[in-house]
């Protein structure tokens, strides 16, 4: 057992060695993980803040134009309500008076002809002729909404199929002096100009651009599908106002499409809005091959450490086990597998240290076989060292404390030491090593073993040798009395009791 113990603490400190390299190397990779990991985060971060900042600059520039084009063509609204109000308009001819109400009206490609309607929603005036075909617009949400409400201001209609073309009407109310209502004046943009508008942008083919009204119908969007123009977005209940606030960005699935993207709205300025998106599988793709790189990169760097650790590792512990066996040959003696006298005087020089700072008793027990020469003489070399190895057997099953050291001291004589450990004590292990020895020994031949033993408590001026003496003379006192038994040296006296 004391052999074992001895063993655990040879190897001890090159295992905590090697798991502590192995720990180390797995902080450390953990570490370096986790900066590579929040690196990347931050780059997967840093392209979304770019994503976003440029689909925030297209929203803005598309509802900029989107806005100066509306803004130029209600002037002209405008101008012509105002207009309508000239008392010399009912006496003049109508060239006279296309003159007077569209002279500074704009005109451009995507604009539609400007018409005026009665208080009965009757055309009365359009811009594109001077005899207009007769129509009634009276059921139209332009003319009901102005009719209805003397506040609305301009209005935008939901899209619509207007003239021949899919347009959005633009309409003010006509009102007299008296703030009565005299009909309305509209107009029309064609989806030719949105159409026009997009192809001037580079885009991609997933990417979107969503034109809606305040009240979050789309009036406008590109890829161009006529099932989504003209829906509210307030009627999809899986889809949140607030996830597109102004000026703000929202990643995930959007409201017409599954497809997950990032989405960028303009700000609030005019009568329309925008709001860009861009799939997130492209916003990342950059990111995405990076990351594969260097995470390829910092993987083969971890499997190459993890290796290089574990090859240590075994390098120390194969370097612990040979020091382990070198230890063993130094501190054992060969033919018992006791300790020798060298890691003996170390054990005692330790063990007597320790006892005089914690005032604690140190017991040394020395024991010879008796008539060993005679026996060694009669039965031969072989014979002898089989009765030493079974002694020192005899004396390893008496001492089982892992703090006892058992030890050859020298030829035919052993020393047991016993750290806290009274004379009484020591006097029954003496004993009970005699009686096991004399127990052990066959008919042909009788060993016994003479037991000297000695205690003390160490104190300054005393050195461990003083112990060693007083067990010699116990020791040789049991031998002069007849030997096959145990004497106690009676310190600091040195006198002899049996």
């Amino acid at each position: 057992m004391l052999s074992g113990w001895r063993e655990v603490m040879a190897r001890r400190p090159w295992r905590i060695s090697a798991k502590l390299l192995i720990i180390s190397s797995v902080v450390t990779v953990i570490g370096f993980s986790a900066i590579c990991v929040n690196v990347m985060l931050d780059m997967r971060r840093g392209e979304e803040a770019l994503a976003r900042q440029t689909l925030e600059n297209l929203a803005t520039t598309i509802e900029s134009d989107i806005s100066r084009n509306i803004e130029i063509y209600d002037l002209s609204l405008k101008a012509v309500a105002s207009n309508m109000l000239l008392p010399e308009l009912a006496t003049v001819s109508k060239p006279v008076r296309h003159l007077i109400l569209f002279d500074h009206a704009t005109t451009a490609k995507h604009f539609g002809a400007i018409q005026v309607f009665d208080a009965e929603g009757r055309l009365t005036i359009d811009a594109s002729t001077l005899d207009p075909v007769p129509e009634n617009r009276a059921d139209e949400d332009y003319f009901t909404v102005h009719r209805d409400n003397p506040g609305a201001g301009l209005f935008i209609s939901r899209p619509m199929l207007f003239r021949g073309a899919y347009s959005i009407v633009l309409s003010r109310r006509i009102s007299d002096t008296d703030g009565g209502f005299m009909g309305v004046v509209t107009g029309s943009i064609r989806f030719s100009y949105f159409h026009e508008l997009f192809e001037r942008l580079n885009l991609d083919p997933e990417d979107t651009i969503t034109v809606l009204r305040r009240d979050r119908t789309i009036m406008m969007r590109r890829p161009f599908d006529l099932d989504v123009i003209g829906k509210n977005l307030n009627d999809r209940q899986s889809w949140k106002a607030d996830n597109l606030r102004v000026g703000t960005s929202y990643s995930g699935q959007g409201p017409v499409d599954p497809t997950p993207r990032l989405y960028a709205r303009s700000g609030d300025g005019g009568p329309l809005f925008v709001v860009a998106g861009k799939p997130l599988a492209a916003v990342f793709e950059l990111w995405r091959k990076e990351a594969y790189r260097i995470g390829a990169v910092v993987l083969a760097l971890i499997v190459f450490m993890l290796a290089s650790t574990l090859v240590l590792a075994r390098e120390i512990g194969r370097r612990a086990e040979a020091e382990r066996k070198l230890e063993e040959l130094a501190t054992t003696d060969a033919l018992t597998g006791l300790k020798n006298r060298r890691k003996f005087d170390s054990v005692i020089e330790l063990e007597w240290r320790r006892a005089m700072r914690q005032k604690t008793p140190v017991a040394l027990l020395m024991i010879d076989a008796d008539h060993f020469k005679a026996y060694n003489d009669t039965f031969g070399h072989q014979a002898g060292d089989q009765v030493l190895v079974g002694i020192a057997i005899c004396i390893s099953d008496s001492v089982r404390r892992a703090g006892d050291c058992a030890a050859r001291y020298g030829g035919e004589e052993f020393a047991v030491l016993l750290p806290g450990t009274t004379v009484t004590e020591a006097f029954k292990i003496a004993e009970t090593i005699r009686l096991k020895v004399q127990g052990w020994s066959d008919d042909q031949a009788t060993s016994t073993v003479s037991c000297g033993v000695a205690s003390l408590v160490p104190s300054a001026g005393l050195d461990w040798a003083v112990l060693v003496a007083a067990a010699d003379k116990a020791l040789y006192a049991a031998k002069a009395g007849g030997r096959n038994q145990s004497m106690v040296a009676n310190l600091p006296q040195l006198s002899l009791v049996a």
